[in-house]
């Protein structure tokens, strides 16, 4: 489930590896998940996030479920997709970054 202490967890693990270059002294890797893998674990969340909410407000509808509940899932949901949408731009304009670079 993301909620913004999984966001501001997840961004300050970016920002160490970004200090450290993806790599601890000596030039070895940290042996740390791979890019791929935290992206696909962030999509996962974000994923997971949907779902609950979409449970919650199902459940809202047929009386089973508090208000409070669904409108606490649906934020969950906002700042998860928030970030990765966020994220997604980063990458993109460090791409495009990449691409402005003389050979």
């Amino acid at each position: 489930m993301a909620s913004p202490t999984v966001a501001a967890n997840a961004y300050a693990a970016l920002s160490r590896i970004m200090e450290t270059g993806g790599a601890e002294k000596g030039g070895q890797t940290s042996g740390g998940p791979s890019f791929g893998a935290l992206l696909k674990d962030a999509v996962g969340s974000v994923m997971e996030a949907g779902k609950k909410s979409d449970t919650q407000t199902i459940a809202m509808t047929s009386g089973k479920a508090n208000v409070m509940d669904v409108v606490t899932a649906v934020a969950e949901t906002d700042v998860a997709v928030s970030t990765l949408v966020s994220v997604r731009d980063r990458v993109i304009q460090s791409y495009e970054d990449i691409m402005k670079m003389p050979i």
